[in-house]
């Protein structure tokens, strides 16, 4: 793409990152029994180990029914596993069960394979374009995009 006035650019950038995270979800997740929304819940359940219901929709950004609403469907499904609060009993704790950890890997498995075999069709030039274009969408993702790194 040549350079263009940046609203030009940033929505290109857009279009192509949701584009393509639609189809590494699509890619990567290999069975339907799991909506985008709830494998990220898993993600920061492996990231941030056990947590309240509150906590993981606050990291989440939505609305503590929603993250309800996920947990109780993971839940059924054997991939998270709900705890009382040893402090507070009325409290929910929620963690990632073995099942929702070995769902992640192969999640992950899939969505690897799947990249690089895209990325196999480039050429050298263009993955190393790609590669030093990495940590600018990491700090474009990051809630402070003026940090480096």
């Amino acid at each position: 793409m040549t350079a263009g006035p940046r609203n030009e650019i940033g929505s290109a950038l857009r279009l192509s990152v949701l584009r393509l995270s639609r189809r590494l979800r699509q890619e990567s997740t290999g069975s339907g029994d799991v909506t985008p929304s709830q494998m990220s819940a898993l993600v920061v359940l492996s990231q941030h180990g056990e947590l309240t219901l509150g906590e993981l929709a606050a990291i989440e950004r939505i609305a503590p029914p929603s993250m309800t609403r996920i947990a109780a469907r993971l839940e059924a499904n054997g991939y998270l596993e709900r705890r009382s609060d040893a402090a507070d009993r009325r409290v929910a704790r929620v963690a990632i069960s073995p099942s929702g950890i070995e769902l992640l890997d192969r999640s992950r498995v899939r969505g690897d394979a799947f990249m690089t075999a895209r990325m196999d069709r480039l050429s050298a030039e263009d993955r190393d374009v790609l590669a030093r274009a990495v940590p600018l969408l990491q700090r474009l993702a990051s809630d402070d995009p003026e940090t480096k790194g």
